[in-house]
């Protein structure tokens, strides 16, 4: 089985280093050190910094890749309209068990970092900075750095910044999310999709990048465009940070130019030498086979090309050995466990995704094949954040990359190769959740509760499945077609919610003797009686 990436994997560079100039000399490049290394950084005005982004093609390295400057534009245009200060808001909530890129440059270079943050906070006249994290090593690395500045969120502070830490979960890398936790809510997507831009931490404008995307603007700013652009490609300069795992000798992070060979840097990582895919973007990516993998080469033009993704910067080999599906399979429980349980379409979707994948696995043949593709297809554009879009495409890549597993397994026995666990994922299959400091609850783990249904009070009016789909659905008699189920710890509130407004008071919530007792105690344990006494007030 992969074990885990730690925080800081090995970091290797290929030709001159840009990003990770200075890491041969010091573990974290203290403010002092960074100034050796880079050198004093001159401010600019807003436009010129939108056209020096414009002129190195700079685009968000978090994901999506949109246009920096076309976003920095934007947030100076609705803060002059509405005459208000932006906010600028760095994102490092790295939360893929695949990718540590932006951990590393918090955790060793957080002063690049903040380079790029802090100018464009004086471009933009901007008084609050905000740094996302989701690591005790990386907020410890950015409060630091953040205390070598002199910087603090001080009333009086000439700008005011801070490290907000949220808990380890897929989700909370959304923009919106993070926007959302530090207004003081929770780290999840809000239930309507609104700009950042336009509209964000406080309902100011605001410029929420990835921490390498400011990093690099950090570095675009110092050498000049010009200079920048001799490095890696022509219509894509400079380098990228890249999180190499799965069937690698040698897991790690490196700082390429665009433009190197895939195969190249696979080869640096002792990936195998005719891997049977490779897995591009991480868990929100798409699989290409071993041939593509010559074809390709390291940039965001390339890679859509042959069907690939640089998405997050993770690349990830799996060998001859494994069972692909088996280990994609892996992947999609993971994702579904990682819904942040407000969307129908991600939190039913997505264990149905997995499920139907389990399906095929297990020999369902072509009735489990195109049950699954039919509900890839249906959560698509339905949620709140990207993550059913991401993983929907992730399964759909996969079906689509291994015909010949697929083949072996929807019409014959199944490949009858093991499944290794090469893909790695966190302890326990599941993110660390929580909150330090005893903040919220994690709303992932092992169920706490189980909801029984008495069938002597049961009427079959339905309304538990409206309020508690994910475990209840109603049969072709119009009553709940089990009779007791664990509660998933994202829909505790609303199990809760079924006992209250079931008309027959025919619900009750019971702790799971099963469940760690450690986990004990989020949600009110009510006995049939005590919740008959309460409806009844």
């Amino acid at each position: 089985m992969n074990e885990a990436l730690p925080d800081v994997p090995e970091v290797r560079v290929v030709g001159l280093p840009q990003l990770t100039s200075g890491f041969d000399l010091v573990e974290r490049l203290d403010l002092s050190m960074h100034l050796k290394v880079h050198g004093p950084l001159e401010p600019l005005g807003g436009e010129q910094l939108a056209q020096l982004a414009e002129a190195v093609n700079l685009r968000g390295r978090g994901g999506a890749g949109f246009p920096f400057h076309k976003k920095l534009r934007s947030v100076a245009e609705a803060a002059i309209r509405r005459g208000v200060r932006p906010v600028v808001v760095v994102n490092g909530s790295e939360d893929e068990p695949a990718c540590r890129k932006d951990t590393v440059l918090i955790n060793r270079a957080p002063h690049l970092i903040l380079d790029g943050a802090l100018l464009c906070a004086e471009a933009l006249g901007a008084r609050t900075l905000v740094v996302g994290v989701t690591r005790a090593s990386t907020q410890r690395s950015m409060e630091d750095a953040l205390a070598e500045r002199g910087l603090s969120n001080g009333r009086r502070s000439a700008i005011r910044a801070r490290v907000q830490r949220n808990p380890v979960r897929m989700v909370t890398g959304a923009a919106a999310s993070l926007i959302r936790s530090i207004d003081g809510g929770p780290a999840i997507p809000p239930g309507r999709k609104t700009s950042a831009s336009q509209s964000g931490v406080g309902g100011a404008p605001t410029l929420l990048s990835n921490a390498e995307t400011f990093a690099q603007l950090a570095i675009a700013a110092r050498i000049g465009p010009e200079r920048y652009g001799h490095t890696g490609l022509y219509d894509e300069p400079g380098t990228v940070m890249l999180t190499l795992s799965g069937a690698v000798a040698r897991p790690m992070v490196i700082e390429v130019p665009t433009g190197v060979p895939l195969r190249y840097v696979l080869q640096l990582a002792g990936a195998p030498p005719v891997p049977q895919g490779v897995l591009t973007g991480g868990y929100h990516g798409k699989w290409i086979d071993a041939a593509t993998v010559n074809e390709a080469i390291v940039s965001r033009n390339s890679l859509d090309a042959v069907g690939g993704s640089l998405g997050a910067g993770a690349i990830l080999p799996i060998g001859q050995e494994t069972c692909a599906l088996g280990e994609s399979l892996r992947v999609a429980q993971w994702l579904a466990e990682e819904s942040a349980g407000q969307c129908g379409p991600c939190y039913l979707g997505l264990p149905a995704a997995a499920r139907g994948l389990e399906d095929i696995l297990n020999g369902g043949g072509p009735a489990a094949l195109e049950a699954l593709k039919q509900v890839a297809r249906n959560v698509k554009r339905r949620g709140a954040c990207s993550h059913p879009d991401g993983s929907a495409m992730f399964l759909e890549s996969t079906v689509k990359a291994f015909t010949d597993d697929l083949a072996a397994h929807v019409l014959g026995s199944g490949c009858g190769r093991p499944v290794q666990g090469v893909l790695p994922l966190f302890e326990g299959g599941r993110a660390p959740t929580g909150v330090p400091g005893g903040g919220a609850a994690e709303e992932t783990g092992p169920s706490r509760q189980r909801i029984h249904v008495d069938w002597t009070l049961c009427r079959g009016h339905g309304l538990c499945a409206d309020i508690l789909p994910e475990v209840f659905q109603l049969g072709a008699d119009g009553f709940p077609t089990v009779a007791q189920a664990p509660v998933p710890r994202y829909a505790e509130a609303k199990a809760l919610r079924a006992v209250r407004r079931c008309p027959a008071l025919a619900l009750r919530i019971e702790e799971d003797t099963r469940a760690e007792s450690s986990a004990r105690g989020n949600l009110p344990v009510l006995s049939q009686g005590r919740g008959r006494r309460a409806l009844g007030r």
